[in-house]
């Protein structure tokens, strides 16, 4: 089995001891970015599996983007990545 060469480690383990790898990261050329796909970005980059500049290269986020998508784990969890559920939260907050 050949493994490819890359900077950082191939796997994590979070703290629920799931473990996390690269090949459990959507795929570079993502259109459709659901909440279980953004919640894996931001669980890896959190727990060290990939640079926050990686990420934001690999998947042509912006840096206000994923800023957005780490505010909304933190205070509703992966939930709050739901478009529908941020249209709520913004609108509960009004």
């Amino acid at each position: 089995m050949y493994l490819k060469k890359v900077g950082g480690p191939r796997m994590v383990t979070l703290p629920d001891g799931t473990v996390l790898t690269r090949a459990d990261l959507p795929p570079p050329e993502t259109s459709r970015w659901v909440a279980s796909r953004k919640a894996t970005v931001v669980r890896a980059v959190r727990h060290g599996l990939i640079a926050e500049s990686e990420a934001l290269e690999c998947y042509g986020l912006s840096q206000e983007e994923f800023a957005l998508w780490c505010s909304a784990v933190e205070r509703h969890g992966e939930a709050g990545l739901r478009v529908t559920r941020i249209q709520s939260y913004r609108h509960n907050r009004a």
